[in-house]
């Protein structure tokens, strides 16, 4: 690689004040840095189940609900993105988006890998160790399986 390629900063993001706050820090703190990358804001579109809608319609849920519940789905990831890419305009920062459905420690793997990422910063949501096994870790998942160095950012309590 040349010293002077640029490289690739991804933020992953989801509707959290961890999110926000790991997005607004790496801004802050990595500023010099970002300036001279590429920066993509990613999120992940999570897989909607639709179980409950079929039992409460007895296995024939109109199509019209589940596309219109997709599109919502799809519209509020957009919203997200462009608020994110607001926060970094104001930090004089050009952002590029990206969304994938699916699940997110996989999605976001999957992206880092895909756009050649070089850096990986991602929110904690500090869960203690019995949460983080009932409910997982996407920061730990990305941490121990992206393809490129991950900068976890914990919002102080």
């Amino acid at each position: 690689m040349e010293a002077d390629e640029k490289k690739t900063v991804m933020v992953a993001i989801d509707e959290s004040e961890f999110s926000r706050y790991a997005l607004q820090w790496a801004l802050e703190y990595l500023h010099d840095t970002i300036s001279n990358s590429y920066l993509i804001l990613f999120t992940a579109i999570p897989v909607l189940d639709f179980s409950y809608i079929y039992a409460s319609t007895f296995g024939a849920a109109p199509q019209q609900l589940i596309t219109s519940m997709l599109e919502n789905q799809k519209k509020a990831a957009v919203t997200l993105l462009d608020k994110a890419k607001d926060m970094c305009a104001k930090h004089g920062i050009v952002a590029e988006t990206r969304s994938e459905v699916g699940d997110p420690k996989e999605a976001i793997c999957e992206a880092v890998e895909k756009l050649k990422i070089d850096l990986l910063v991602i929110g904690s949501h500090s869960r203690g160790t019995i949460q983080r096994a009932f409910l997982g870790s996407v920061s730990n998942y990305c941490v121990h399986n992206a393809k490129c160095p991950a900068l976890v950012v914990r919002k102080p309590v």
